[in-house]
């Protein structure tokens, strides 16, 4: 381990280094331990050298079930999450926010990646729309609409990133929220916000790409993660062993599952076709019955919402499906669910108001609204 150095017959030199070269060692060793744990039955297939341990963020995207999270430290600041990737590794990645894993459970199908970039656009173009040291989201999406530079169109989607950004910088204490359409900024918000994130440069970023595990998408009639990857022709960065190999062969049972049901055929030559619009096909299909199932409990009809349709009513909750995660919009006689985004949560139980447009929907918040809603 070169901490020793014999200079003479029973005369031995010890480095300086020993003592922490050894703590680090042992502490290794229980990371190890820890993540054969979390691995159960399977860790006796997986050599320990396929176990890689991140001090940080990853430098690259790791895509992997959740195999165990649990507290880095006393005070349940970080989390340590352990994944089973799919490039054959096993995965130990400590120091990450909570809030970033809340919607991760054990055999979730997650994406870590590297921490975000310092410095954003999102700040200074808040600094440029903001006057007097007030920002408004409204102000914001008069300019937007104006000038008609936003990709795609979606104008309430745009200026949501921005408040969705609005909402971290607050939380470390940068900017005030003062009402739904009014923030207080500091003339120094690009500068500070630079170094609110270089402080937390070890943070890594986290996306669900699915709330279940591999077993219950291969049956699911709704839009799953292996779905996407089949209707895409994901196959790259597959291992053929470990849980790459797990999620080839899920591709492929969910392939006949479809073929089954009649959602795509297999040519005369081997190539499979998909009903056309299938991700969404199967998004509706999953609502409409979970939809029915919701409205037995609450004794409420439930109205599905097509696209292009204004949807109003008071936001009650969340429902957590294949699909993707849905907010229940209530009225007085019906309800519906509708894709959710992270810039509804602060409106929980009030009223809100949006348009769904292409399998998400454009909220229109921090608006006066009429009586009639």
């Amino acid at each position: 381990m070169g901490l020793a150095t014999e200079h003479a017959p029973a005369v031995w030199e010890l480095s300086k280094d020993m003592a922490p070269a050894l703590r680090k060692l042992g502490e290794r060793g229980d990371i190890i331990r820890t993540m054969q744990k979390a691995l159960g039955p399977q860790s006796g297939e997986r050599d320990p050298m396929s176990f890689q341990i991140h001090d940080g963020a990853p430098e690259t995207p790791i895509v992997g079930r959740v195999v165990d999270k649990h507290l880095s430290d006393e005070l349940g600041e970080n989390l340590t999450v352990v994944l089973d990737g799919i490039d054959g590794w096993t995965h130990h990645i400590a120091g990450i926010a909570p809030e970033r894993l809340e919607d991760a459970r054990s055999g979730s199908i997650i994406e870590i990646g590297p921490a975000e970039a310092a410095a954003r656009p999102s700040d200074r173009t808040i600094t440029a729309i903001a006057e007097d040291g007030i920002y408004r989201p409204s102000r914001h999406l008069e300019q937007a609409k104006f000038e008609g530079r936003v990709p795609g169109g979606d104008y309430e989607g745009y200026v949501d990133a921005h408040v969705r950004r609005l909402e971290a910088l607050r939380r470390a204490g940068i900017v005030e929220r003062i009402d739904a359409d009014q923030w207080r900024i500091p003339d120094d918000l690009v500068s500070r916000a630079a170094a609110y994130v270089a402080g937390r440069d070890r943070q890594s970023s986290v996306r669900v790409l699915s709330p279940v595990d591999l077993g219950k998408q291969i049956g699911s009639d709704g839009a799953t993660w292996l779905d996407r990857r089949l209707v895409h022709g994901e196959t790259t960065g597959l291992a053929p062993v470990g849980f790459g190999h797990q999620v080839r062969e899920a591709m492929d049972q969910r392939r006949e599952h479809h073929i089954e049901r009649g959602d795509a055929t297999r040519s005369r030559d081997g190539r499979i076709f998909y009903r056309r619009s299938l991700l969404a096909t199967l998004r509706e299909r999953e609502v409409a019955r979970v939809g029915a199932e919701m409205a037995e409990r609450k004794a409420l009809p439930f109205r599905a919402a097509p696209d292009g349709e204004s949807v109003s009513g008071k936001f009650t909750g969340t429902v957590q499906l294949s699909s993707g995660k849905f907010a229940v919009v209530e009225k007085s006689h019906e309800f519906t669910l509708v894709p959710w985004r992270p810039v509804i949560d602060r409106q929980l139980g009030r009223e809100v108001m949006g348009i769904v447009q292409g399998g998400s929907v454009s909220w229109q918040l921090g608006r006066r609204r009429g009586p009639n809603l």
